[in-house]
C-alpha cells in the first residue's frame, strides 16, 4: 500500500519539484516541463492541503485516482481539487512539449475576500475526477492567459495592489469554468437526459426493493454513488436540466408516494412517514408541508 504523502504549503510544493523558492507564499503556477515530468511520482499517494486547479495537455503523468474514483484524465481537460483530496498519478510516454499547468493556492490567500465567502459556489471543486471539464482550443486559450496574467502578477514586484489583482484574476478564471461547464452541460443534453431517466428509475428501484427500510430515505450520496457522480455533479446536472436539484427530485418523489397513501389507505401520517424510511415524522410532515402548504392529515382532509 502506498504511503499518502501530505503537502500543506506552496514552500512544500516547490521543494518537492526541486523548484526554486516561490515568488509569493500563498499561490503558484506549476509549469509541467520536461525536467517536472521525470520525477517519481509514482511512490505515493498525495493528499495537498492547497486548492488546486489543473489542465493537461501532453503530459507524462495522468491522474489514475482520485478519491474513490479511477479516471483518464484527457488532453485538454480540467480538473479542480479542494484541499485534501487524496491523488494517485500514473506514468505515460514523456513528450516533448507541454502546455500543461497548474495554479495551486493555500485557503489563506482567499480567505478575507469575497471569493473566500463564495468558494463553495464554485461546486466543481467537489466533482469526481472523471467529471473534468472538457475544452476546446479557444477556452483552453482563454484560462491559460489567465493562468500567465496571474503568474507574472505574483512574480513582478509586489505591491498593496498584488493580492487584489491575483484574487480577482482567479476568480474571473473559475467565473470562465463555470460557463464553460455550462456549455459542457448544455452540449451533452441527450446523454444528460438519459441520466435523468436513470436517476428516476433508481428512486423507483429503491422503494420497490423496500430499501428505504434499511437506509432509510433516499440520500443525495447513494444516488450519486448509483449512477457513479459525485453528489455536486449530479445536482447540477440535474439543476440545469430540470430546474431542481437532487434533493428537490427525491423529496417531490417522497412526497408524491406519501400523497398516494394518504389517500388511499387508512394507517396514521406517523406510520407512513416511517414506511417512507422517515426516521423522524415531524420531519416528514415539514417537508410536506413546505411542498404542499399542507400538513400530511390537513391534505387528507381536504380529499374527505
Amino acid at each position: 500500500m502506498k504511503d499518502i504523502l501530505r503537502i500543506n504549503s506552496i514552500a512544500e510544493v516547490h521543494k518537492f519539484f526541486g523548484l526554486e523558492k516561490p515568488k509569493h507564499p500563498l499561490i503558484s503556477v506549476l509549469r509541467v516541463t520536461n525536467e517536472l515530468q521525470k520525477k517519481d511520482l509514482e511512490k505515493f499517494k498525495y493528499a495537498l492541503g492547497l486548492y488546486q486547479i489543473s489542465l493537461k495537455e501532453s503530459c507524462a503523468y495522468t491522474i489514475s485516482n482520485y478519491g474513490r474514483n479511477q479516471y483518464d484524465f484527457e488532453e485538454g481537460s480540467m480538473i479542480f481539487m479542494a484541499p485534501h483530496q487524496v491523488v494517485e498519478v500514473e506514468k505515460q510516454n514523456i513528450p516533448t512539449n507541454s502546455g500543461s499547468w497548474s495554479i495551486v493556492f493555500h485557503p489563506d490567500l482567499i480567505r478575507k475576500s469575497e471569493l473566500g465567502k463564495k468558494i463553495d459556489k464554485y461546486s466543481f471543486f467537489d466533482y469526481a475526477s472523471h467529471e473534468a471539464l472538457h475544452l476546446s482550443n479557444d477556452e483552453r486559450n482563454t484560462l491559460s492567459a489567465i493562468a500567465t496574467t496571474i503568474e507574472q502578477e505574483f512574480t513582478q514586484q509586489i505591491d498593496m495592489h498584488s493580492q487584489t489583482l491575483i484574487i480577482s484574476n482567479l476568480e474571473l478564471l473559475l467565473n470562465y469554468c463555470i460557463r464553460f461547464y455550462d456549455r459542457q452541460f448544455y452540449t451533452r443534453t441527450n446523454l444528460n437526459q438519459d441520466l435523468v431517466s436513470k436517476f428516476e428509475t433508481l428512486l423507483k428501484d429503491y422503494y420497490a426493493l423496500n430499501k428505504q427500510e434499511e437506509l432509510g430515505i433516499p440520500t443525495v450520496q447513494y444516488c450519486g454513488a448509483e449512477l457513479n457522480m459525485s453528489p455536486k455533479y449530479l445536482s447540477d446536472l440535474l439543476k440545469k436540466e430540470t430546474g431542481s436539484s437532487t434533493q428537490d427530485h427525491i423529496h417531490k418523489f417522497i412526497i408524491e408516494k406519501a400523497k398516494y397513501n394518504l389517500l388511499n389507505s387508512t394507517v396514521s401520517a406517523s406510520e407512513i412517514a416511517y414506511n417512507l424510511g422517515f426516521e423522524y415524522p415531524q420531519y416528514f410532515s415539514k417537508i410536506f408541508k413546505k411542498k404542499t402548504a399542507l400538513s400530511p392529515n390537513a391534505f387528507r382532509q381536504s380529499y374527505n
